[in-house]
């Protein structure tokens, strides 16, 4: 029987959260929240940015990114296990940093990350869906009106198609799972995981035994480096690149949010971050080197089947149904769909149940609005932050602009990994007293060059990107005069 978090002083016992996911369940809200849809599609894209490099340079960005992912969160370990609390990474920044640095976190992830996250998964989920029920169609389109904002050239087509309504429905019930209460949504989140491990490894396994295509598999290692020149002027090149690798291994704090809903949060963090990271990562290279046993890395973008046009052409950049396709034929693509619904209703299950955590956090601190502060008196979850995430979520479906938001913020997220690894080296300064049952591993190497990768990959994308990246750095400005409102409102 699990147990509620034990109170602060002159706290009821009722506004406190329920310590209902275990080690198993931590490890699942780590993987689970990854995996998505990204590692079915983005390989195309990283193909075509590195096309001189040949299979090497593919292989390098996924490394690259697994590498990086693995020693954040090794870095966060320490930090979670120091600072079990609701709100995680928002509670590193007010802690380590400044009650600002939180605010802007949470703002953020209110704004776009999250919640354009949940609609981005969302959507794919229906898309997929579309596949197996071809009624579910982004052609038959309800417009709602439009929405021009400041500076834009174009307007913003607001409306529905069955595209979309199925993706709002899908946020709706997830989120209603996660109202019932967190063992319910942390059983959803450990069985879809499981399934879709399981999913992954057996397309690793069947690409490099049976369904193995011995040619291709020859010419792709035969020319693995490719033709370009390894030199350092590929590093802007392989950083621009990794903007799918990173999309697609993000998340992985998600698990820090809903801290104090961990058993034993000192030590079950730790392990869920470094085991969770360190799975994903693995996973995704081989799945890569699956892709490559089975698809030319080069193809022609006019070919007529999935060979000719190999993974940097694949069909919509769909490399897993691709690879499928020449497996098993024509079912190819109803298997791969089967996969990705799978895939990205675990995902989205995983983001709906953690962002609330941080909005709670926030609203305690009376820098988010007080309801979001409040936990049902009976099953203890974040009823009012649950319901806020997913409407706006859903308002992002009917605008469409969760892709362009979730571009916008890549390098927004970057800074945010960058400040909180600041704020492990500043609290070892600041709060030498705190009880640290987990220390960051390879202290202070290992974090340094976490951050020496991150922030060189901000400007990487600043400079490589910044159609993208500039934007996402004004909507993380824009939670400033935001923050002095409910600053202001907490002086009045």
């Amino acid at each position: 029987m699990t147990a509620p978090v034990q109170a602060p002083a002159g706290t009821s016992p009722a506004s406190e959260f329920i310590r209902g996911i275990g080690p198993l369940a931590a490890i699942s809200l780590v993987v689970g929240s990854m995996i998505g849809s990204g590692i079915f599609i983005v390989s195309a894209d990283i193909s075509r940015q590195v096309g001189e490099w040949g299979p090497g340079g593919l292989l390098l960005v996924w490394v690259v990114t697994g590498l990086i992912t693995v020693v954040g969160a090794l870095s966060y370990a320490e930090l979670a296990a120091m600072m079990p609390r609701a709100g995680g990474q928002y509670v590193f920044l007010r802690e380590g940093l400044a009650p600002a640095a939180g605010f802007l976190y949470g703002w953020t992830l209110f704004a776009v990350i999250q919640t354009g996250t949940i609609a981005a998964v969302a959507v794919a989920f229906a898309r997929f869906l579309s596949v197996l029920v071809p009624s579910v169609s982004p052609d038959v389109f309800l417009p709602l009106g439009q929405l021009r904002l400041p500076g834009a050239a174009d307007a913003i087509q607001l409306g529905l198609s069955p595209q979309r309504a199925v993706a709002i429905l899908s946020i709706l019930l997830l989120t209603a799972i996660n109202a019932r209460g967190v063992k319910f949504g942390a059983a959803i989140q450990t069985s879809f995981t499981v399934a879709k491990v399981g999913a992954l490894a057996v397309l690793v396994l069947v690409a490099l035994t049976i369904f193995r295509q011995p040619d291709v598999a020859a010419a792709n290692f035969s020319n693995f480096w490719g033709t370009g020149d390894w030199t350092l002027a590929m590093v802007p090149l392989v950083g621009a690149a990794m903007v799918g690798s990173l999309f697609s291994s993000d998340a992985w704090n998600n698990v820090t949010f809903a801290a104090a809903e961990v058993q034993n949060p000192s030590r079950n963090l730790p392990i869920a971050l470094a085991v969770g990271t360190g799975l994903v990562s693995l996973l995704y290279v081989l799945t890569n080197v699956a892709y490559l046993n089975v698809l030319p890395f080069y193809g022609d973008p006019a070919g007529a089947e999935a060979m000719a046009r190999g993974i940097q052409h694949a069909s919509q950049d769909r490399v897993g149904t691709a690879a499928i396709e020449v497996a098993v034929g024509a079912g190819a693509a109803a298997v791969m769909a089967v996969a990705i619904l799978v895939s990205t209703f675990g995902c989205n299950n995983g983001l709906i149940l953690a962002g609330p955590r941080v909005y709670w956090a926030m609203a305690r601190d009376r820098l988010f609005f007080e309801q979001a502060g409040r936990l049902h008196p009976e099953n203890r979850t974040p009823g009012f932050g649950l319901w806020a995430q997913a409407l706006w979520a859903s308002v992002l479906c009917i605008s469409g602009t969760y892709g362009q938001l979730l571009d916008y913020v890549i390098v927004a997220a970057l800074v945010f990994y960058f400040l909180t690894t600041l704020a492990l080296f500043r609290l070892r300064k600041l709060r030498p007293d705190l009880p640290r049952p987990v220390k960051a591993f390879g202290y202070p190497v290992v974090p340094g060059l976490y951050m020496l990768a991150v922030g060189g990959l901000m400007v990487i994308l600043l400079f490589e990107k910044p159609l993208y990246t500039w934007p996402g750095l004004i909507i993380v400005a824009s939670g400033v005069p935001v923050y002095l409102l409910w600053k202001g409102r907490q002086a009045g």
